[in-house]
Parts: structure tokens; C-alpha cells; sequence
């Protein structure tokens, strides 16, 4: 029996950084892990996170959840065919329901074969405490993916001080009282608490409140960038001028005086900036709702 974890958490949560850092864990047991990795957009970004001896398949353009089970299925049969591995680990888009997106892994194809261990979502702390300014349906989504989690990271946790940490952890307990809950930054959790989980194959269906990507308008934008290169001042100008509707923002970013794009990400008013020692197409993706009406001219690309 192969262990099978689901991670979720909506755009930005710190996902892939868990991800990254269960890998490493899984290795140094000397377990092989393989991943399904879910993009929202057309470009695979966060699969570059994956080193190339982990097996991996992506799901580009869409959800887990919405772009049918048996495409899912497809994918977990073709690791099992050709791949040698001990954890499946699937991640979803941040705009996956989580239950959806479990349930689309139980198929009497190789129930026999997998040990679905659970749901462990990252919530994002800091926009747990502001959620009230999300859109009704985003927020739906958003607490979804907390509501049905078997281990919750409070992930950004850093970021709150002492009493806003103790009024996640205490609300957070009291929205999902079934969860084991853990304060995290950078989404680094112990892989002996993954292991200590028992997930139940039973998903009852009542229990799921619906928030459709179609009703969310929720998508992706891809900007590639050309022959222009930006100060960091200046593209920062551009990104707080964007609308509250633009949530996530990832990609390589071409800096004046520096050789390569820089890694750029943005999630809910923080932007971060990395060096990129290898030349990376200078792309951008951003998410959001309605994001085809963002205005990127200011960007000149």
C-alpha cells in the first residue's frame, strides 16, 4: 500500500513550500515520494519546485476537482504503471475544493494499491483574520478548504503578533474542532505528524457547500515580458495599484542591472523578490477574479 496525502490551501497559502520541505523529509527516510501537481494557470511554476528524480505529473489549466475524475485517475495509474515510488502526494490549485478533489482520488482502480492518509490544508493566518474582505463566494472557498482539513497548518504565523496568533488558533478550533492544528511558518511541518494521520473514505456529500470556479470567476493571466526590464521600485508601483481581486501573483521578472529575471511572488499585498542563478523565461502569472481586466500597461511588455 502506497500513502496518499492531499495538500490544499487557497492561492498563495504556502503550499508548495510545504510540499518542497515533505520531499526532503521523505528522502532522508529514504522514501520515494511522487507528486500530482494541479496549476491554475497554463504555466507549470510551482512544478519547477519538484526536483527531476521525484516522478511527476501536472494537471495544467483547471482543478482537480472540476476537470473530471477521470482524468485524475488517468494520472495515478500511469505513476503506478511506470514509477517506483513509496508517498503519492497530490497538490491542488487554490482553488480546489478539498473534499472534491479526495473524493476524485478513490476509484476501485487501484483502491487496493493506495492508503489515503488525509487532507492537510495550509491557511494562510494573517488572511484567516481577514477574511471578511474577501467576496462572498472566495470566502466560501476559503474556509472549504479549512473546514474539511485532518491537519491544519496556521501557516505566516510570524506575521500576526501574540494575541492575533491565539485568536486563529482559538477560532480555527472552534471552525474545525476534528483537526490536529499546528502554528507553522513556511509551511514546515514534521513528516511524523503526516504519518499520524486517518483519513476516512466515507465523504459524505451533504456536507459540501459548493463554490464553483465558474460562480468565483476566479482565473489565470499570463504576461510574458519581451525586451523591457524593470526597477524593483518600479514594478512594485505597478503591484499596488493592482485591485483587490488579484489574490496571487508568481513568476520571473526581468531587473535592470541584474542578469537573470528575478523570482517574484505576491500573495495579498506582500510581494517577495529572489535571485534566479539560472535564466528563466521572464513570465509572469497572475490570479485572481476577473483578472483579464487587470491593466498591465504600466508593465510596457
Amino acid at each position: 500500500m502506497k500513502d496518499v496525502y492531499l495538500f490544499s490551501g487557497f492561492l498563495g497559502s504556502g503550499k508548495t513550500s510545504m510540499l518542497t520541505d515533505v520531499i526532503r523529509q521523505l528522502k532522508e527516510k529514504g522514501l520515494k515520494p511522487a507528486v500530482i501537481m494541479n496549476e491554475l494557470g497554463k504555466l507549470p511554476f510551482d512544478s519547477q519546485a519538484v526536483e527531476d528524480d521525484v516522478p511527476l505529473k501536472e494537471m495544467l489549466d483547471g482543478c482537480i476537482c472540476c476537470s473530471g475524475a477521470e482524468k485524475t485517475e488517468a494520472q495515478i495509474q500511469s505513476l503506478l504503471l511506470d514509477s517506483e515510488f513509496d508517498v503519492l502526494i497530490i497538490e491542488t490549485t487554490g482553488a480546489a475544493h478539498p473534499v472534491e478533489a479526495l473524493d476524485a482520488v478513490y476509484s476501485p482502480l487501484f483502491a487496493e494499491q493506495l492508503n489515503v492518509k488525509g487532507i492537510v490544508t495550509v491557511a494562510d493566518s494573517k488572511l484567516w483574520l481577514d477574511r471578511e474582505t474577501l467576496t462572498p463566494q472566495i470566502r466560501s472557498l476559503f474556509m472549504e478548504q479549512i473546514r474539511h482539513a485532518h491537519l491544519l497548518l496556521a501557516n505566516k504565523i510570524d506575521l500576526l503578533t501574540e494575541t492575533q496568533q491565539a485568536q486563529v488558533i482559538y477560532e480555527l478550533q472552534g471552525f474545525n474542532p476534528h483537526a490536529f492544528i499546528l502554528q507553522t511558518t513556511h509551511g514546515r511541518v514534521p513528516f511524523q505528524l503526516l504519518e499520524s494521520l486517518t483519513a476516512t473514505s466515507q465523504v459524505d456529500k451533504r456536507d459540501i457547500v459548493s463554490a464553483p470556479i465558474s460562480s468565483i470567476h476566479l482565473g489565470s493571466r499570463l504576461v510574458e515580458f519581451t525586451e523591457c526590464a524593470f526597477t524593483q521600485q518600479q514594478f512594485e508601483e505597478w503591484v499596488r495599484q493592482l485591485p483587490d481581486s488579484v489574490y496571487r501573483m508568481k513568476g520571473y521578472v526581468p531587473v535592470e542591472g541584474i542578469k537573470n529575471p528575478m523570482l517574484f511572488q505576491y500573495a495579498y499585498g506582500m510581494v517577495q523578490w529572489l535571485p534566479e542563478y539560472v535564466k528563466m523565461p521572464a513570465k509572469l502569472v497572475i490570479i485572481g477574479e476577473n483578472v483579464g481586466a487587470v491593466n498591465v500597461i504600466g508593465l510596457d511588455y
